[in-house]
């Protein structure tokens, strides 16, 4: 299982479709075994749904999310963890004890309800 962080300097970002960095964590038997931070290299909003497929990402942990990034993750299978703020490494280790606090409903600032 691979998750992936909407990252900037250990934080997590707060507006995936603007985040320059994922750190993407391998995971086996519910243990973090790897990390890295890749770049988007330039991917914004709803490319980077393909692009965290192309990384074999099985789910997200962000903080705003808009309504098209949020059709796209799901079109490409990918689990979906909004609303998230803090240091990314822990919430990894929460999401994996099952302690994540996350919130379904988070957007971006700049976007509405309906993604506008």
């Amino acid at each position: 299982m691979k998750i992936a962080v909407t990252y900037d300097n250990g934080e997590i970002f707060q507006h995936f479709g603007k985040t320059e960095q994922f750190k993407v964590y391998q995971i086996e038997e519910k243990k973090i075994t790897s990390a890295e931070v890749v770049n988007t290299e330039g991917n914004g909003h709803g490319a980077l749904a393909d692009f965290l497929k192309g990384l074999g990402a099985d789910a997200v942990i962000c903080g705003g999310i808009g309504e098209g990034a949020r059709t796209s993750l799901g079109k490409a299978g990918i689990q979906l963890y909004p609303g998230v703020t803090g240091t990314a490494d822990p919430a990894v280790e929460a999401l994996l004890d099952g302690s994540l606090v996350y919130n379904l409903d988070a957007c971006c600032s700049h976007h509405g309800k309906d993604g506008h």
